[in-house]
């Protein structure tokens, strides 16, 4: 059957400062971006990778999606995981970059993760294997 990943997203409370936060901090690539109305269909993909999976930067209007964010945000809870090759050098080269941490680099068996704020409503992991 061939099931992948095509897009996947993120609630944001803001799709501009989402956007320059996952492209400028991040290294993301934005990919589409489309007006509806108010919103945007906004999307940014890895870099190197334009046709790989996309981000999208959804609006958090409706109220359970607010609910949602600031439920996982307040338990320490990750809304998404991103794999990078190392994440002490990922969290040395965006602490540089002004980007805060909820969670140092932790060793957990054989992965290493890190939790960083994206500052528009979740918690991020980035997560690299040993």
């Amino acid at each position: 059957m061939g099931i992948r990943i095509n897009v996947t997203s993120v609630f944001v409370d803001d799709q501009a400062k989402a956007l320059e936060f996952y492209t400028d901090k991040l290294g993301f690539v934005a990919k589409t971006d489309i007006p509806l109305g108010e919103f945007r269909w906004l999307t940014v993909v890895g870099p190197g990778e334009p046709d790989g999976t996309e981000l999208l930067l959804e609006p958090d209007q409706h109220p359970a999606a607010k609910a949602y964010t600031a439920a996982l945000a307040a338990d320490g809870i990750p809304t998404a995981s991103f794999a990078v090759d190392d994440v002490a050098a990922a969290y040395a080269d965006l602490s540089g970059k002004g980007v805060q941490f909820t969670q140092k680099p932790t060793a957990m068996g054989p992965v290493v993760t890190a939790v960083l704020d994206d500052t528009c409503g979740n918690l991020i992991q980035l997560t690299s294997v040993a």
